[in-house]
């Protein structure tokens, strides 16, 4: 009769066993909350966009640049309201999409579907880093603090400078007031001022208001969508024949 004993275990204490447990459960449990975006307000640090250097970015999140009737024809919509900033500074994705929804509400809601077409001008190509440290019981054995404190990639902004347009509406002159309200609205959206700009063009084109009916009744200007194609002094006559005959009729 003979009595077999297994070697002893290593017996493990309770306080190692306890930052075991605390430290697995904060690996997998504990999400960072959403760090408010006056953190990325300033424009400290150089560009730094999506490359093969710098993977794994969180898509933005707004995917529609264009909203409304966006195939309507130039003579259309002659009227143009523009958001301008008024700062230096990054606007975060999130507030972007905040300020589209917001004017398209507004506009589809007064000058309906078909009366408007909006465009935001501002895209989010600056990719801003979170270095995530945790803040409970046991968290000192997981962090570094600030060794190696790069950070990794966190969300997308768009970089603002002083005069540059953030949304623009194109619409028919009676829809004047709504669209300059809609946009008020979207004003909140951001950090900062901005300021609202009744445009002397007309639509989406470069050309003033008067300019352009000249130039269209003499046949200079060649409708393209929310743009014009103009008549160059230069290049093959017979292309430019073709594209504005108005022009030659008017000369002949």
């Amino acid at each position: 009769f003979e009595i077999q004993l297994e070697p002893p275990q290593s017996r493990t204490s309770h306080r190692d066993l306890f930052s075991f447990i605390t430290t697995t459960n904060l690996q997998h449990t504990v999400k960072m909350a959403r760090r408010p975006a006056r953190c990325y307000r300033y424009c400290k640090n150089k560009p730094y966009p999506k490359s093969r250097f710098n993977r794994g970015v969180p898509d933005p999140k707004i995917r529609i640049f264009d909203l409304g009737r966006k195939r309507a024809n130039v003579d259309e919509f002659p009227l143009c309201i523009h958001l301008v900033s008024n700062e230096l500074e990054q606007l975060t994705s999130e507030g972007l999409e905040a300020a589209r929804i917001t004017a398209n509400k507004y506009l589809v809601k007064t000058a309906g579907k078909e009366g408007f077409h909006l465009r935001v001008r501002a895209h989010p190509y600056h990719v801003v880093r979170i270095n995530k440290m945790l803040s409970c019981a046991g968290a000192d054995r997981l962090q570094t603090g600030m060794r190696g404190a790069f950070g990794k990639p966190y969300d997308s902004v768009a970089r603002v400078n002083i005069g540059q347009i953030l949304l623009s509406v194109r619409t028919r002159d009676s829809n004047r007031a709504n669209a300059i309200e809609a946009l008020r609205r979207s004003q909140y959206k951001f950090p900062g001022r901005q300021k609202i700009i009744v445009s002397k063009n007309w639509g989406f084109t470069p050309l003033r208001r008067e300019e352009y009916i000249e130039k269209r009744k003499a046949g200079h200007v060649r409708i393209d969508g929310a743009y014009v194609q103009f008549l160059r002094n230069k290049g093959p006559l017979e292309y430019n024949m073709r594209h504005f005959p108005e022009a030659f009729k008017t000369e002949a």
